[in-house]
């Protein structure tokens, strides 16, 4: 008897003392934290691409915001039409659980404008020389706005000149019509010749085209109104003037940096994009 209490006792005492060494271990491993031992959880950075590139644009920059602790995703946009397209992005976005900052190039600029309205979690807008309309605004009517663009060469061709027309049958069984760059427009209009010929000419056998009709649909009550948004100029953009870049980023009241790269600065400076995307998220996400 006298050696089932000892037995016991010894027991409840090596319990107590194996939890207590087990419970701070548990804690730690849960994520357990005072209040300013740790950062707060990192947003998850959403990429979207426009016309005529695909998600491995990204690359640079996806490999950046991985190294700094973001979860990152980088969708294919469809390129179909921008109704359709943003309510494709919408949809994403919602299996997205917490903190969203939504990223969009290029055309992706005017998808992410209506694929943001009405979801809360998405904290902040980064636009990468790219469109941001008002309602009722298209891409194609806004890039008609600023002179400067090299995807014609003359004002008074019904398709600009740097771009390559393919009818297409619709899913409604009707004809459209897709676009892609020219080939030998790629290097100069996506990428101002920063990048070699070798890597262009591979950028432009492997361009995903746009459906014209996305960039004639007007645009839906902008997210940027409710959503703080950060804006990158490329300067020697080809694609979009830079005096229209900086008319939508001023109009947007987004925070603004310039850089000297082209276009598809995603590929050239993917440092910069990188650091716009989290200057944004530290300031919009606490």
């Amino acid at each position: 008897m006298i050696r089932s209490r000892l037995l016991t006792s010894a027991t409840v005492a090596a319990g107590v003392g194996l939890g207590a060494i087990l419970i701070p271990m548990a804690s730690a491993a849960s994520g357990t934290t005072t209040a300013g031992d740790a950062e707060a959880p990192k947003p998850t950075v959403v990429l979207l691409h426009g016309a005529w590139a695909d998600s491995s644009g990204w690359n640079g920059v996806v490999k950046r915001l991985q190294e700094d602790g973001y979860p990152v995703v980088a969708p294919a946009n469809p390129l179909r039409g921008l109704a359709r397209d943003s309510a494709y992005l919408a949809d994403h976005l919602k299996t997205i659980k917490g903190p969203i900052v939504l990223v969009g190039h290029s055309y992706g600029g005017a998808v992410i404008t209506n694929a943001a309205a009405g979801n809360p979690n998405v904290k902040a807008l980064v636009y990468i020389a790219a469109f941001a309309p008002d309602k009722g605004e298209s891409v194609a009517a806004l890039s008609a706005r600023f002179p400067g663009t090299r995807l014609t060469d003359d004002p008074s061709a019904s398709l600009p000149t740097a771009l390559n027309a393919t009818p297409v049958t619709q899913a409604d069984g009707s004809i459209g019509i897709d676009l892609s760059l020219k080939p030998d427009k790629f290097r100069d209009v996506f990428l101002s010749d920063r990048l070699s010929q070798e890597r262009a000419a591979v950028l432009a056998a492997t361009q995903r085209p746009i459906n014209a009709q996305a960039l004639g649909e007007p645009s839906e009550t902008p997210a940027w109104e409710t959503i703080p948004s950060w804006y990158l100029v490329a300067r020697n953009d080809h694609a979009i003037p830079a005096a229209a870049e900086r008319f939508m980023a001023e109009r947007a009241n987004a925070h603004t940096v310039e850089t000297d790269g082209p276009h598809a600065v995603q590929l050239t400076d993917p440092g910069a994009v990188t650091q716009l995307i989290e200057n944004a998220s530290r300031a919009s996400v606490h």
